[in-house]
């Protein structure tokens, strides 16, 4: 019997840090990492969260205080990036759940544009909120 020539198949190998530039993933992944960013931000401010909300309900003070700090345009930014942070992760998750319990979302289709809405609606949610915060309200 001869022997069975080689063909050329596609190499796939692991991307490194100076291809992240040039390589194009799809968009669950960014989601998928934003996912990860979003919890990961959410933990890192979880400390400063809990001290403020402590310190606003000790005394009128505290409340005052803490709302003079965050009246502030630096930690209104800080806010609407963890409000951000909170929104994404939040619709991530339910998209995690929807498609565990829907082999629909499993496809590529489903997979994109479950993760192009969990995209619109963070930001639409983050937008509409820094309206609200911006706003003077």
């Amino acid at each position: 019997m001869p022997p069975v020539p080689k063909t050329a198949r596609p190499e796939f190998r692991n991307i490194g840090l100076g291809d992240i530039v040039t390589y194009r993933m799809p968009l669950a992944a960014i989601v998928s990492i934003l996912h990860r960013i979003s919890g990961a931000l959410m933990f890192l401010l979880l400390p400063v969260v809990l001290w403020a909300f402590d310190l606003s309900l000790r005394s009128s003070q505290g409340f005052a205080e803490v709302a003079a700090v965050l009246g502030s345009w630096p930690f209104k930014v800080v806010g609407l990036v963890l409000f951000w942070g909170l929104a994404h992760h939040f619709c991530a998750g339910i998209r995690h759940l929807v498609s565990d319990a829907c082999p629909r979302m499993v496809t590529k289709q489903g997979g994109k544009r479950s993760a192009l809405s969990v995209l619109i609606i963070s930001l639409l949610a983050t937008l509409a909120f820094a309206v609200y915060l911006f706003s003077g309200a």
